[in-house]
């Protein structure tokens, strides 16, 4: 499975996907940027959420998504957790944010509330703008 391939690489660090199918790109204009926050530690059918939410988001046409991974945080528990030298932690913050059309994002986002569970999902009206390509 795709996700669980993921959830070792980003693991062992930073990795690349490439989109085989075509490329998915936003136009300047308006736009919405949504973040959705987990902890590392959190799973969807056996498969860390980031993952399982970053294979849903490719796999549906978004034309980009970053996680994010945070050295500490907390959440509504109000637990302190943080990563330390002799010490991993599977409660870590992780940030999942994509950009892209209102109505893609509206489209997509009951599937997304699904596979957060407990994480906590913001969307943000925003304006981009996408530079011409010179050649």
């Amino acid at each position: 499975m795709y996700a669980q391939a993921l959830s070792r690489q980003l693991a062992g660090g930073v990795e690349s996907c490439v989109a085989n199918e075509g490329t998915y790109m936003l136009q300047t204009g308006k736009a919405v940027k949504v973040t959705i926050y987990l902890s590392d530690g959190a799973k969807h059918h056996g498969v860390p959420v980031y993952a399982s939410v970053l294979d849903f988001l490719f796999h549906n046409g978004i034309a980009g998504a970053t996680v994010v991974k945070g050295v500490a945080g907390f959440g509504a528990a109000h637990r302190m957790h943080s990563a330390h030298i002799l010490e991993i932690s599977d409660y870590l913050p992780v940030k999942v944010e994509f950009i892209e059309t209102r109505e893609k994002a509206d489209a997509i986002l009951p599937e997304l509330a699904k596979r957060t569970g407990s994480g906590l999902i913001e969307i943000e009206e925003i304006s981009i703008i996408v530079p011409a390509k010179e050649g």
